[in-house]
């Protein structure tokens, strides 16, 4: 058959168009039937606390995911820069995640711990402060503004109610111990939702600030918790292949 035909006579064109669409939509979904999980199994990985959660509020808010994704592909090049490539369990909790291919600043998958606090909190007052070569917009009302968080129960219910475990009885309490460690259970109880926040901004001191809890303070909180949560020197380096 020669490409004119096709082109010229809508109908085939259209026929041969769904039957290539649907070939591709088999060899997508058909997969999906034959595997256990999409989500690798691994440890470490749990919902933020509430601290962490209010600074991804806002990242969110301040569009930082316009110009920074979370999403480190199995590329050779992207791990020597980054590390190892993003895993779907590392997101499972992200209400909504942070993947994509648009950078124009470096990907924030694995940023956690790589800088200090002070180093975050500079960077985010005068980028070029650090990094002279950056493009970077300064956002220095982070660490004048109070952080609101008489709200910080009625979010974690809201995430509740999509599928984030957090705790609201004794049962689900239990349930978070078994799954995440009795440390990070008490994290995730929404009963002392305000109680941890404030709890961890202290002892935190993310913005060098202790006498107030800043919205720096939740955003580097949130900053310095990302690809931190696997520990990959505990797994192979084909294990993830099944999940693939």
């Amino acid at each position: 058959m020669k490409h004119e035909t096709v082109e010229t006579n809508a109908g085939l064109l259209i026929i041969l168009t769904l039957a290539v669409i649907s070939v591709g939509g088999l060899v997508e979904i058909v997969p999906l039937f034959y595997i256990n999980d999409t989500i690798e199994d691994v440890e470490g990985v749990r919902p933020y606390t509430p601290l962490e959660q209010r600074g991804r509020d806002i990242y969110v808010r301040e569009g930082c995911y316009t110009c920074h994704s979370q999403m480190i592909r199995p590329f050779r090049d992207e791990m020597l820069r980054y590390g190892h490539y993003s895993l779907a369990a590392e997101s499972q909790f992200d209400h909504p995640f942070q993947w994509g291919s648009k950078r124009t600043g470096p990907d924030l998958a694995r940023v956690g711990g790589k800088y200090s606090n002070e180093w975050q909190v500079q960077h985010l007052i005068d980028p070029r402060s650090v990094v002279p070569e950056s493009i970077m917009p300064g956002y220095p009302w982070l660490i004048e503004n109070d952080l609101k968080y008489s709200d910080i129960q009625a979010r974690l219910r809201a995430l509740r109610r999509v599928g984030v475990p957090y705790s609201l009885n004794d049962e689900e309490y239990q349930a978070n111990v078994e799954r995440f460690g009795e440390e990070a259970a008490r994290w995730l109880d929404i009963n002392r939702a305000e109680e941890n926040l404030v709890a961890q901004a202290r002892a935190g001191n993310y913005d060098g600030n202790p006498s107030r809890i800043t919205e720096m303070d939740a955003l580097v909180a949130y900053l310095q918790v990302l690809g931190t949560m696997v520990d990959f020197t505990q797994y192979d380096d084909g294990y993830f292949v099944q999940f693939r």
